[in-house]
């Protein structure tokens, strides 16, 4: 954690720097403070000579009489007020503005990080626990930068000056209230473990809930078609209650603090009391002497008290901090060699060599897949649900990396690829294509974004979309909605041929493209795909084997390995699974 803070505030030294300098002046003005009150009680109603550091402002004010003294004092007041207020305002406004970048920088990184991992980090993690650490763990970061960091460094400066200054006082007053932190420390210290549990577990619960939310509000068209609204909602309550019993139980811990401080507090300033009012009885201590220390005792035991409660949000910050180390730190990085190439356009060749997958490595998806496709071969891959079609996909342009075995493009192993030029080399046609918030253009712009008007009206023809374009009230200017929503499954995927044609991938990857859609949306799909094809190497999954009669080859994948290779009249006639998958969907 202390490196991760480290690099985060690097950059601003020079911010870090000025907060420092305020707030050492914040804390200065905050020790002299008490002073005036100390010369008015003993030099100007009491009998004592004034001390060497106000006599020199008295000639100044043209006499020497107590009430000049207390002129002087006065204004002493009202400049130290002064000094404090502008280093306060100083302070506050670079600390907030530290926590506000600190905070930024720690977004941009963590999401950063998320688009270098490969998809089997979201196999494994919830996305909406993902988006809780992204917005409320830095969010408690940067709250505790932005307010908190200025209160305990003035607090721990405060508390090292009035020390210091209570010694050179009454060092047996000094030594009452010195004693005793110890035992608070100890005290904190203890609870403070006890805090930091109960914050995990509220993060924890506060993950659930997210993920509860953004479950129900993505679902929303499935859970009203079924009808389950109020299921959603036990879901949310029952998170909800768990997030709300979470925070009670921390806070229950955490509110012993403050009380257990007070009692501390109590009793050093009734000891203090005490003997000095025994002292100053005895003359051997002034009214003034003792006011002052107790002024200070109750700045001195301030700090005390917010330190001890402060340590709820360290608590936060640091079960905030042990989260985002957990992305920053986790091993989902697609690894890149040193000597990775830059490979020249693709000619086609794709070659898997005894390939093995797993999700989980006790349970293997892929065992043994081997297959060679030569350059512009339309290729399909069928076989049973669960078989691992999309996975042996996956793994052609990384998106998650094989257990064992090779992958081969043009004769060379993917891994000596550097993993964007080949990724640029490999387009996509999924089964629901992502649109993302923008326009039209935008979208079948996004994997070309230097692509010209021109360039995008022309694969929106080829894709069969220019029509329904044209037809929307602001062309392709028109907004797509969350998602593409405002459009039906198959301009969705038109669009998407539309993107990939901008790509103009030599490698095509098609995933089910037509599985959702109607009759007359798939004939304009497959047209649009049959000009898309030609001239590229194709890999095609399909459900619907009429998709795949004329390939030149098809795949069969049952129980992670190559079951079947062929031509479909061959395989129909070997009678095996493709001929049993054919006869059942033919029915």
């Amino acid at each position: 954690m202390t490196r991760l803070i480290r690099e985060l505030l690097g950059p601003y030294r020079g911010r870090l720097a000025i907060i420092l300098a305020a707030m050492l002046v914040q804390t200065i003005m905050g020790l002299a403070a008490p002073w005036p009150l100390k010369v008015i009680i003993d030099d100007v109603v009491g009998d004592h000579a004034a001390p060497a550091w106000v006599a020199w402002m008295v000639p100044m004010m043209g006499g020497d009489t107590k009430v000049h003294l207390a002129a002087a004092a006065g204004i002493a007041t009202v400049v130290i007020a002064a000094i404090a207020g502008v280093a306060f305002y100083v302070a506050n406004y670079f600390t907030e503005s530290l926590g506000q970048w600190v905070a930024n920088d720690l977004r941009v990184r963590i999401f950063h990080r998320l688009q270098l991992f490969s998809l089997g980090f979201f196999d494994h993690n919830r996305v909406g626990a993902v988006l809780s650490t992204i917005m409320t763990d830095v969010q408690t970061i940067q709250s505790f930068a932005s307010v908190s960091t200025l209160n305990l460094i003035t607090d721990t400066f405060t508390i090292l000056g009035m020390v210091v200054v209570m010694f050179a006082l009454r060092w047996d007053f000094a030594l009452i209230a010195v004693t005793v932190l110890p035992f608070l420390a100890l005290f904190v210290f203890r609870v403070n473990g006890l805090i930091k549990n109960a914050t995990r577990e509220v993060r924890t619960r506060q993950a659930d809930l997210t993920s509860t939310l953004q479950q129900g509000l993505e679902g929303i068209e499935v859970i009203q078609a079924f009808d389950r609204q109020d299921l959603q909602e036990q879901h949310l309550v029952q998170a909800s209650n768990d997030t709300v019993t979470a925070w009670l139980k921390a806070r229950r811990v955490s509110s012993l603090l403050s009380p257990v401080v007070g009692l501390a507090v109590a009793v050093c300033t009734a000891l203090v009391l005490w003997r000095g009012s025994v002292l100053v009885l005895t003359g051997v201590t002034t009214v003034g002497t003792l006011t002052v220390f107790l002024a200070y005792l109750a700045k001195f035991f301030q700090p005390v008290r917010d330190v001890a409660v402060m340590t709820n949000s360290i608590a936060q910050v640091s079960v905030g901090f042990e989260r985002i180390r957990a992305i920053l730190e986790a091993d989902y990085v697609v690894p890149e060699r040193s000597d990775a190439i830059d490979p020249p356009r693709f000619a086609g060749e794709i070659e898997f060599e005894h390939v093995a997958f797993g999700y989980d490595p006790d349970v293997p998806v892929l065992r043994d897949i081997s297959f060679r496709i030569s350059p512009g071969q339309l290729v399909g891959i069928v076989g049973p649900t669960g078989g691992g079609k999309s996975t042996v996909v996956s793994l052609v342009p990384r998106f998650r990396d094989t257990d064992a075995g090779t992958i081969r493009i043009d004769g060379v192993d993917i891994c000596h690829y550097q993993l964007h030029p080949l990724r640029r080399q490999i387009g996509f046609v999924l089964q629901d294509t992502v649109l993302f918030r923008g326009t039209v253009r935008d979208n079948i712009a996004f994997g070309r974004p230097e692509a010209t008007d021109a360039e995008i009206v022309t694969a929106a023809r080829l894709a069969n979309a220019d029509e329904f374009i044209m037809r929307m009230p602001g062309g392709y200017d028109s907004p797509v909605g969350e998602r593409g929503h405002t459009l039906s499954g198959g301009q969705r995927q038109r669009i998407g041929i539309a993107r990939a044609f901008i790509r103009d991938s030599p490698i095509l990857i098609l995933d089910e493209p037509t599985a959702a859609l109607d009759a007359e949306s798939e004939e304009a799909v497959i047209d649009g795909l049959q000009r898309l094809m030609k001239g590229r190497t194709v890999i095609i999954i399909a459900h619907r084997l009429s998709t795949i009669r004329s390939a030149d080859r098809i795949l069969v994948i049952k129980d992670g390995v190559v079951a079947e290779d062929g031509r479909h009249d061959e395989l129909i006639a070997l009678g095996g699974v493709y001929a049993d998958l054919h006869r059942i969907q033919y029915r």
